[in-house]
């Protein structure tokens, strides 16, 4: 007998353990890329890198993580969308200043159907023309981040991680703008920019969930499309009608509920 084969076969009564499983090699993507987010916020918040500063470049942020070039690229993109750095093309990537506490929209306030669908009337002013802006000023690199981001929305429908990838697709489109006014809004309204986040639209309109999400994925690549092909009055006419078509969708899941809701 080939005692390699035999050493292979459990001896009688003998339990082979399982192997151990293999972490998705996005998901660990994704976990490495939120550690340097994580890292760089702490130390910005904490005043060690002041506004103005620089932050080190690639090469030495990989080298400090232990990451890939991918993930560094989608920490700094995690970092601008959250409006605390700014990165100027061929110079670096800067930190901005923390915006007037006085400008900022707290996210508690918004409690009920009727200030969600406010926030969504402020928004179909603000990110029609971010999205107008975008389409004339977005970078390669950004519109490919765009497509991620789509990706991940699609990838994850109906599951948790999905409001978040909805999120940081309405906050690239702001990014590309270049005015980092557009972010600060955003960023201080969080996920209560998507109305899902705060109520279960399709279940108070009586719809069927799959096909609410379907509809949703479309406007969003509508919207994606037009800014990859640098359309600017597509974009913004395809932000109009995701946005809008949001509030009607709330405004009819409204219609079963308490005024006061």
């Amino acid at each position: 007998m080939n005692h390699t084969a035999a050493a292979a076969i459990p001896a009688e009564g003998q339990v082979t353990p399982a192997p151990a499983p293999i972490a998705s090699p996005r998901k660990k993507h994704r976990n490495l890329a939120q550690g340097v987010v994580e890292s760089f916020t702490q130390t910005i918040q904490a005043g060690t890198l002041k506004p103005g500063e620089k932050l080190p470049t690639e090469s030495v942020i990989m080298e400090m993580h232990g990451v890939s070039r991918t993930v560094v690229r989608e920490a700094i993109s995690h970092l601008q969308a959250a409006g605390l750095v700014q990165t100027r093309h061929g110079i670096g990537t800067f930190v901005l200043a923390p915006q007037p506490a006085n400008l900022r929209i707290s996210s508690d306030t918004i409690r009920t159907i009727g200030d969600v669908l406010s926030i969504l009337e402020l928004r179909i002013s603000l990110e029609t023309e971010a999205a107008w802006l975008a389409a004339t000023r977005r970078s390669e690199e950004q519109v490919q981040q765009m497509g991620a981001a789509l990706a991940r929305i699609q990838s994850s429908a109906g599951q948790p991680g999905s409001v978040e990838a909805d999120v940081h697709f309405h906050l690239l489109i702001a990014q590309s703008t270049g005015n980092r006014y557009f972010v600060d809004i955003l960023s201080d309204l969080g996920n209560t920019i998507i109305p899902r986040a705060r109520v279960n639209s399709a279940q108070l309109a009586h719809s069927d969930p799959a096909a609410y999400l379907e509809r949703v994925n479309r406007e969003h690549d509508d919207i994606y499309r037009a800014i990859l092909r640098q359309d600017a009055e597509a974009a913004r006419a395809a932000m109009r009608t995701h946005l809008s078509n949001s509030r009607e969708r709330l405004r009819r899941a409204q219609e079963g509920i308490a005024p006061d809701a």
